[in-house]
């Protein structure tokens, strides 16, 4: 079964890697840029067929490592 897991900042958390993309962007003269939010998305291939297992199975995963949960959101998306 195939998922993704996306992991992006809490609001009001400071991302100086967003603030320097949204300048590069504007730098490149790209009109219209708003705010830019950075993340991280995880294509995860897990070994069950029983979506609701492949969710707790991922929901550890976040919690224990691919996000830092004080500043971190997720969002797991199951697909199969």
């Amino acid at each position: 079964m195939k998922a993704r897991v996306i992991v992006t900042l809490k609001n009001g958390v400071l991302d100086p890697q967003g603030k320097a993309i949204e300048g590069a962007l504007k730098s490149l003269s790209l009109e219209g840029v708003g705010s830019v939010r950075q993340g991280k998305v995880f294509d995860i291939e897990v070994e069950t067929q029983d979506k609701s297992r492949a969710e707790a199975l991922l929901k550890q995963a976040c919690e224990k490592l691919l996000a830092n949960t004080v500043v971190e959101n997720y969002r797991i998306e199951v697909v199969g």
